[in-house]
């Protein structure tokens, strides 16, 4: 898997992929009725990548991943597979698999089964095909699971069972549309990063669909930010969030403050920002406001302090908790303070993102 590219400070790195395109997508686009479900999309998925497709309900991103698996046919552009136009293309004739958030396991058979039976449908000899499951359940950590059923499993076993039933077919791209959706936020954090290990093992490309943006931020090489329709930023998973192109970006991706400022729209990520100790001086050059704490929301790790501004508006705070307790953080409610930002940390952001190419 390539590496990232260096980012040098306060500088926009590249986001080329891969060198050879696993998945290269050219102007694709996708009604129903007068919606328009995908608009004009272009987008190349390197060999090898950890990619995700992040987007608020209905922006798209679902959409595409089934155009790419074939389970639906775009009004125009088209869908390449290495190189390879795959457009008109069934799903059972590309050589991707799918992971579905519901699992779809056949409840009736054992966990072996279950893997197995992609393989048992191509006729693979019985020999080879018990190598295989025995492989593909050892990457996902169940081995000795293959004779239980799926109903004695725990949700994150059994989608650890689909995610080897997709893997034991040894696919060119595996597409994984939301597949840690109905786990619950522990279980759904260990499988993250065993997904990501998991990716990195067998070398096969990913291409995942999420709305979670701590997700896509925790495993992805590259993440596409979608909204209505069209791609707004595609790039490594730090660029994304350390440099948005758009106001969508900045205020989807994690949480970012928005103002106006000398006629420009610029974000400012709420770390950034230094409350002031009394009678701290700021830094040379740092831009300082004045203002109220409004509201005090303390979660554990860090504090996120809401700040009226005398000037108007008002900026989130966040502060890690390094000695803080949850009752010094609430008390500092109502005080005034001054906060600090450094100048380089102020993002000029487009209202709204031209189409980008990946």
């Amino acid at each position: 898997m390539s590496a990232l590219p260096a980012e040098r400070p306060h500088e926009m790195p590249a986001a080329a992929p891969a060198a050879e395109a696993d998945v290269r997508l050219e102007g694709l686009r996708k009604l129903y009725g007068d919606v328009v479900a995908v608009d004009g999309v272009d987008l190349e998925v390197g060999r090898g990548e950890f990619f995700t497709m992040l987007g608020p309900s209905g922006s798209g991103k679902t959409t595409t991943l089934r155009l790419i698996a074939g389970f639906e046919q775009p009004d125009s552009g088209s869908v390449q597979l290495r190189g390879r136009d795959v457009t008109n293309d069934p799903p059972y004739a590309r050589n991707v698999n799918t992971v579905f958030q519901d699992y779809a396991l056949f409840p009736h058979m054992t966990v072996a089964e279950n893997v197995a039976y992609g393989l048992k449908i191509r006729r693979v000899p019985r020999a080879e095909r018990q190598q295989r499951v025995e492989d593909a359940l050892s990457t996902v950590q169940l081995t000795g699971y293959g004779g239980r059923k799926p109903a004695q499993l725990s949700g994150g076993q059994r989608q650890r069972v689909a995610l080897a039933r997709a893997l034991v077919n040894r696919p060119q791209v595996l597409l994984l549309d939301e597949p840690l959706g109905a786990l619950d936020l522990k279980l759904r954090q260990g499988m993250q990063i065993e997904l990501k290990r998991i990716q990195r093992e067998v070398g096969i490309t990913f291409i995942y669909v999420t709305h979670d943006q701590d997700e896509a931020l925790t495993m992805s090489d590259r993440i596409a930010v979608f909204n209505e329709g069209r791609i707004e930023q595609v790039g490594p998973a730090a660029q994304v969030y350390e440099h948005p192109r758009t106001e969508f970006v900045a205020g989807f991706v994690g949480v970012s403050n928005l103002l106006e400022r000398d006629g420009r729209s610029v974000s400012i990520r709420p770390e950034k920002i230094k409350i002031l100790d009394d009678g701290e001086q700021p830094e040379p050059g740092a831009h300082v406001e004045s203002g109220k704490i409004s509201e005090v929301v303390y979660a554990g790790m860090a504090t996120r302090y809401i700040v009226g501004l005398d000037d108007g508006g008002e900026l989130t705070v966040a502060v890690q908790n390094l000695e803080t307790t949850s009752a010094q953080a609430l008390q500092a409610q109502g005080r005034t303070v001054r906060l600090q930002w450094r100048p380089e940390h102020e993002l000029t952001l487009e209202a709204r993102g031209k189409k980008e190419n990946g």
